[in-house]
């Protein structure tokens, strides 16, 4: 299996739940972005590379494989992690670690979901309790098991042909704005559900109930969905 079909986790600064533990298969790839290496090595999982300017862990850790970034630039220790990833072949990402504490990290955090998407990759953020993706000219199904809420936003400017199927609130081909948040808490209603946008980019949130790897292999698109 190539790297384009293995996963690069990403952990961030905040702790880890023990559900969201990371557990790497044989070919995928754990990069720590600053004191995201402590928070691997709560559980006991070793990061292949260590990357920041470590302000929030404090000190240089002791590990083979580190990249000691400067505190002032321009890509936040994360985004340097994510393009490490994209160098070494991985398009698809796992974010962990990246939502809570301060806002302008979890907002940023959510933006490279959009981000990744406009290379060729795809991403899941998850922690404090939340999932989120972030879709392009595509579609995602969602597995019948999933329950609860679902947001879906307009990620900026206008994402056309946005439609729902399979939730309680649904929309077909619609024209949805990034100036205002009318998907905000739709449910699933434990059938297959699929979101798809024919032009534009959509942010998916949705509640993470301890269940997010047994849920991951159903969720990664299928590039035979995209959207012309």
């Amino acid at each position: 299996m190539t790297n384009n079909q293995r996963i690069c986790y990403v952990v961030g600064a905040m702790s880890l739940s023990p559900s969201l533990r990371p557990y790497p298969a044989p070919g995928d790839y754990v990069i720590a972005a600053d004191r995201g290496y402590d928070s691997l090595m709560a559980y006991g999982v070793t990061p292949d590379l260590v990357v920041g300017d470590f302000d929030s862990l404090g000190r240089t850790p002791s590990h083979p494989n580190v990249i000691q970034l400067p505190a002032e630039k321009d890509d936040t220790d994360m985004v340097y992690a994510l393009r490490k990833g994209l160098e070494l072949g991985y398009r698809r990402f796992v974010l962990l670690g990246g939502v809570g504490g301060r806002l302008e990290h979890t907002l940023g955090n959510l933006q490279l979901l959009d981000w990744l998407t406009t290379q060729g990759a795809h991403g899941f953020l998850a922690g404090e309790k939340t999932a989120a993706t972030a879709l392009r000219n595509s579609s995602l199904t969602f597995p019948a098991s999933m329950s609860g809420y679902l947001s879906v936003f307009c990620n900026s400017g206008t994402a056309e042909g946005v439609t729902l199927t399979g939730l309680k609130f649904p929309l077909d081909q619609y024209q949805m704005e990034g100036s205002f948040p009318i998907g905000v808490s739709n449910e699933f209603l434990g059938t297959e559900a699929t979101v798809s946008v024919r032009h534009g980019s959509l942010l998916l949130l949705w509640e993470e109930s301890g269940n997010f790897y047994s849920q991951l292999p159903k969720l990664w698109p299928n590039p035979a969905k995209s959207q012309e």
